[in-house]
């Protein structure tokens, strides 16, 4: 009986110590912290993606302008002994300097890429982020003044100006007209994809 007994204690003492203790294969949920970080890279991640998008687009948007710019050339099937009426972009001082200025922008734009492809495999790492940001601005400073500076010129071909005794040039040089304002309207929405790309790095920064 006393064997009996003691064999009879030792089994209850033991379940009481199993059920006190915790199963062995239970995980422990994750901390609060752990999950914030998760997200808030998430979020930087897919902020990054959506900036290389805008990118991308922005070298299409470059690539049009420059090329329908280059190509602005029209001349008039009449023509004199001495003079030939022919319209080009290179005739311009200021349709010169937008091709060179828009090509400066897409060469930037696609040695960026590169980068922006880092900040999508690092959405935590501020260096490039930094890069980005103040090399937008610079190109979208540049690229806002040759925009501006060409739309004046194509309001003066379309219009003229008759106070200035500036004759609308439109009205004959119409397929030059056409190219070099298609080309400003590129070159616009480039200047609002370089906005947005700068607004995005500075709220991937603010949250870094």
């Amino acid at each position: 009986m006393d064997k009996a007994e003691a064999t009879t204690v030792d089994i209850g003492e033991s379940s009481k110590e199993r059920k006190g203790k915790a199963p062995l294969l239970s995980t422990p949920p994750p901390p609060p912290i752990a999950k914030a970080k998760v997200a808030v890279g998430g979020y930087k991640k897919g902020v990054a993606i959506f900036n290389l998008i805008l990118r991308i687009s922005a070298v299409a948007t470059s690539i049009g302008a420059v090329a329908t710019m280059a190509n602005a050339e029209e001349t008039l099937p009449f023509f004199t002994q001495f003079f030939q009426f022919q319209a080009s972009y290179d005739d311009l001082p200021t349709f010169t300097f937008f091709v060179v200025a828009m090509s400066f922008v897409l060469g930037y734009l696609i040695l960026s890429i590169p980068f922006g492809i880092v900040c999508i495999a690092r959405p935590y790492a501020k260096a490039p982020k930094m890069l980005l940001i103040i090399s937008d601005t610079v190109m979208l400073v540049l690229a806002t003044s040759t925009t501006a500076a060409s739309t004046a010129m194509v309001y003066l071909a379309h219009n003229g100006n008759p106070n200035a005794n500036w004759q609308a040039i439109c009205n004959q040089f119409t397929d030059f007209c056409q190219q070099s304002s298609g080309a400003v309207v590129s070159a616009f929405i480039t200047v609002a994809l370089l906005i947005f790309m700068v607004v995005l790095s500075a709220i991937a920064l603010k949250r870094t």
